[in-house]
């Protein structure tokens, strides 16, 4: 089959790779239909390389229809059409029932001392392929999959594997007041998808900050009140504050991250460790990494006091420094995690069944076949050619 594999920074290549096989009983084969690319697939082309190995199969926001079932296989069947969320979740350990499927006690990956396998992500995570593929094989295949109707194309359906739930849970553990107020840092494809969710479940005031113009256009165009980052520097905060009854936002979700704009001697920093030998890098990484952090920081100075801050863009230093004076003295409260995926699918499938409120549909804006994914990759990564969401048809 063909695949997205990773081959060093700022080098993905489309390769004919073995076909998945059913390797336990509760597996299922899974033809790919349509693979999103994510802003996550960003940090291993940039940032994360000393996790991965040459020819790791990318990719983690997959959906498509049941070729082969394990024989253990009670309530999925050949031809079933699904989504496959990003968690490796077993659904039925102490984890899974609190909804804290990112956690998975069956899928935890020990010798890091992290939580549940990703697909498609790095050996942090367990290194298991990824979905930028014809095929994929899917453990858990009773509890894991996400069945869906028959009819509606698959733009319907397919962020139900990453880009829904995680704009669901960030919106959630932002704890807006009814017709409070929320600013969002970043406009990519989460951003911008919390800004329509917040709007929906009855946030009063939704701001987007950003310095892509098309970004901020796409925005706007959905009602949110937008501000360019490149045009306010250092006065953002005071306009936000003035647009908030001068307090500032109720709450501050950051989908940005650890690739924030600015913090340039970071960004030299990540560059020079990625060059290391793999074993020395990733030590350091996991000893002493940081991120870049201007985000968050916007984030700290932004939020009114009393505030929340609602972290879903991924960070992965251990040695990043954090104003604490600050955040203890405004009192803000802090949530974050990957997305527990299957957790809120029951909220989001009436907003993907009932109409289209969120304007999925029309949400990608690009459709490539899987060849294109160097250039997406690139294009992507740097912002060019309007390129917010990219789903691959293999």
């Amino acid at each position: 089959m063909k695949a997205v594999t990773w081959q060093g920074r700022r080098n993905v290549r489309v390769e004919t790779v073995p076909d998945p096989g059913i390797t336990a009983p509760t597996d299922a084969i899974i033809k790919v239909t349509t693979t999103g690319l994510c802003g996550s697939d960003l940090h291993l082309y940039e940032v994360l390389g000393p996790f991965l190995d040459a020819g790791d199969i990318l990719g983690h926001e997959p959906m498509g229809v049941v070729a082969e079932v394990g024989s253990d296989v009670m309530h999925l069947a050949v031809g079933d059409r699904v989504v496959v969320p990003f968690n490796v979740s077993c659904g039925t350990c102490f984890m899974c029932e609190r909804g804290l499927h990112s956690q998975c006690e069956t899928t935890q990956v020990r010798e890091h001392g992290n939580g549940a396998s990703l697909f498609g992500y790095t050996k942090l995570y367990g290194q298991i392929p990824g979905g930028q593929a014809e095929y994929l094989r899917v453990p858990f295949a009773d509890t894991l999959p996400i069945p869906v109707p028959d009819g509606p194309p698959d733009d319907r359906f397919v962020y139900l594997s990453d880009v829904l739930p995680t704009a669901w849970q960030a919106v959630v553990y932002a704890d807006i007041p009814p017709a409070g107020s929320v600013a969002v840092l970043g406009l990519g494809p989460i951003g911008d998808m919390c800004t329509r969710l917040a709007a929906h479940r009855g946030a009063g005031t939704v701001i987007g900050i950003d310095l892509v113009p098309e970004r901020l256009a796409r925005a706007a165009g959905h009602g949110t009140r937008v501000f360019d980052l490149s045009q306010y520097g250092a006065q953002l905060t005071d306009a936000v504050r003035d647009a908030t009854g001068g307090r500032g936002p109720d709450a501050v979700i950051d989908a940005v991250g650890m690739e924030a704009h600015g913090s340039s001697a970071v960004k030299a920093a990540q560059t020079l460790t990625g060059m290391l030998p793999d074993a020395l890098a990733a030590t350091l990484m996991k000893k002493a990494g940081v991120d870049r952090l201007g985000a968050l920081y916007l984030a700290i100075d932004l939020v009114r006091r009393g505030g929340t801050i609602s972290l879903s863009g991924v960070y992965g230093g251990m040695a990043d420094p954090l104003p604490l004076l600050t955040m203890f003295d405004k009192q803000i409260q802090l949530r974050m995690g990957q997305a527990n995926v299957r957790r809120w699918v029951d909220d989001l499938m009436p907003l993907l069944t009932d109409g289209d409120p969120l304007g999925v549909e029309g949400f990608a804006t690009h459709h490539l076949p899987l060849d294109e994914a160097p250039t997406a990759y690139a294009d992507f990564q740097a912002k060019n050619n309007n390129t917010v969401k990219v789903l691959f048809q293999p």
